[in-house]
């Protein structure tokens, strides 16, 4: 018999926040004053990494001279603004996420951003209280190519992945939470467009929004 789903993990980029566009436009304004054109793949190829992976990936990738560190000051400084003031939720993010909470259910967010944009984010939107813990990938020291973030979030809920179902947009952790039993829904996002049909094939369910995202039963 399958364990009852008593846990929701959430991604926030491209899941719960609509923060696709922000990010497009800091990765154009990163590169192009470095004289580079965004490539058509950089988007997808970053999408699942953390803050400090990310850095790294496009130090090596295009040869950069600056450091980790340096890069990743430019980019909060560019997002920290966007996220404190115009990031929106998805839509029917905070109904859903209310109705989960009146059913008893335990929330968390599992998410490759930093606190000093979930932070403000979540607050902005009255939306912080409701989660019993919130992962990052900084932390947990791993993006979510690997299982790392998804078990230390349902060991901080106290329960085992099998109890968990994870909403996310990304093909690779659809994939990731899947092989750790988690019960998993793709989230449509303009970023992960492209893999739509596979994220269809590999999840258990998807939706456009949370308007008809699935509740606990007999509660």
């Amino acid at each position: 018999m399958s364990n009852p789903i008593s846990a929701y993990i959430f991604d926030l980029d491209g899941t719960l926040l609509d923060s696709t566009g922000i990010w497009l436009d800091i990765d154009v304004t990163f590169l192009n004053k470095r004289g580079i054109l965004v490539p058509g793949d950089y988007a997808d190829k970053i999408a699942h990494l953390s803050f400090p992976e990310t850095a790294d990936y496009t130090i090596r990738r295009f040869g950069l001279r600056e450091s980790a560190a340096a890069i990743m000051q430019e980019w909060m400084d560019m997002a920290v603004d966007a996220y404190s003031h115009a990031v929106p939720l998805k839509p029917f993010a905070k109904e859903y996420l209310l109705a989960l909470k009146e059913r008893g259910a335990k929330l968390a967010v599992a998410t490759s951003a930093t606190p000093a944009l979930y932070v403000p984010a979540l607050r902005r939107h009255g939306i912080d209280h409701l989660f019993d813990i919130v992962c990052n990938a900084e932390t947990v020291g791993y993006g979510k190519a690997r299982p790392d973030i998804f078990l230390q979030t349902a060991k901080h809920l106290g329960v085992p992945p099998q109890s968990c179902m994870v909403f996310e947009d990304l093909l690779v952790a659809v994939k990731t939470a899947k092989s750790i039993d988690m019960k998993v829904y793709g989230v449509l996002d303009e970023a992960s467009k492209t893999d739509w049909t596979q994220i269809k094939k590999v999840a258990d369910g998807t939706i456009k929004n949370f308007y008809n995202a699935p509740l606990p039963r007999g509660r």
